[in-house]
């Protein structure tokens, strides 16, 4: 393969292997969408999935396409992209997606892919290869946007209580069995609006630096349609190892906290997709669990497990950058 200018069944290639990546992506972050309305019972596993995976594929119908930009010209410049950065950026994320599944961690998709880009062009150009202003925005995010769901969630659980301080446990737990539904729905619109717009970014930069685009950049319709599919398809295939791990091993849950997560966690990605953050799903959905669950008292969070999963973020992008590097210098070497 030419790292420059590439033949079409190699880029046809290329623009599958992305598509894989987001069906792995959609089943490694199944989880965010569905753990906390398995755990509290409210769908069994195999509605849950299908309500997801419906609404990850409709997503694109409410959001612009803010996210996909960053990502296709705001972490790496799109004029030192080729078909090498992007089979490295798309090796790195996909084998660093594959372990932590694995693995059972709730590591970031997002992070994964972004840390793999950045790996790959820093090993075709070093250092000058960053568009330093979206890359610091995306790497603030990994602290800011759990943050955001954690003390959203942590409010809203407060304030739920205080509207109803004299319902039964009872009636409590069916009106927000019913709820549910609906947090359900708007966490599993964010997570498509925000991550599958993060595989658009990467296939328009390749079609891009191809000269297929013209002279602007955006995103064809049809690379849309083909990401939210792959993304819808990937939750429908779940990712029970990461289930059980947001929606029992952190803390306890009943249908009003999942609620109150799930909504807060929804909230937060729909200010970012809006200004075109590419903030991390899981980061997110973890800090608002952690956060309804220290809104009963700090002993009801398992510290030890969000330890674990705090660890996996911080080394995500190093490694997924680590991953992508090596793939584009193995790739420069049989090409």
């Amino acid at each position: 393969m030419d790292v420059m200018t590439i033949a079409m069944p190699a880029l046809v290639g290329l623009i599958a292997l992305a598509l894989f990546f987001d069906l792995i992506n959609g089943m490694h972050d199944a989880a965010n969408s569905i753990a906390t309305v398995v755990s509290t019972r409210v769908l069994a596993p195999r509605y849950a999935v299908a309500w997801a995976a419906f609404f990850n594929f409709i997503a694109f119908l409410f959001f612009g396409l803010h996210v996909a930009n960053t990502i296709g010209t705001g972490i790496v410049s799109p004029k030192l992209v080729d078909g090498g950065v992007i089979f490295g950026a798309l090796v790195g994320a996909t084998g660093w997606n594959l372990i932590t599944w694995w693995l059972g961690l709730p590591s970031s998709s997002s992070h994964a892919l972004i840390g793999g880009f950045a790996g790959a062009g820093m090993a075709k150009a070093g250092f000058s290869a960053i568009v330093w202003n979206g890359f610091g925005k995306t790497a603030a995010a990994i602290v800011i946007s759990p943050l955001v769901g954690f003390l959203l969630a942590l409010l809203l659980v407060l304030a739920v209580s205080w509207i109803f301080v004299r319902s039964t446990p009872f009636s409590v737990d069916r009106r927000f069995r019913q709820l549910q539904f609906v947090s359900a729905s708007l966490y599993s619109l964010g997570h498509g609006g925000n991550d599958a717009q993060k595989t658009m970014g990467i296939i328009a930069v390749l079609l891009y630096s191809q000269g297929l685009l013209g002279e602007t950049f955006h995103v064809p319709f049809w690379v849309v349609l083909a990401c939210q599919a792959a993304m819808g398809a990937g939750t429908l295939m779940g990712g029970w190892r990461i289930v059980k791990t947001m929606g029992s091993k952190i803390t306890d849950l009943k249908p009003m906290q999942g609620f109150c997560a799930e909504t807060g966690g929804a909230i937060t990605l729909f200010m970012a997709t809006y200004l075109g953050i590419p903030v991390s799903t899981t980061h997110t959905i973890t800090g608002a669990i952690v956060g309804v669950g220290a809104a009963r008292k700090a002993s009801a969070v398992r510290w030890g497990i969000a330890g674990n999963i705090v660890i996996a973020w911080i080394i995500t992008i190093p490694a997924a950058g680590l991953t992508g590097a090596l793939a584009y210098w193995a790739l420069r070497l049989v090409a």
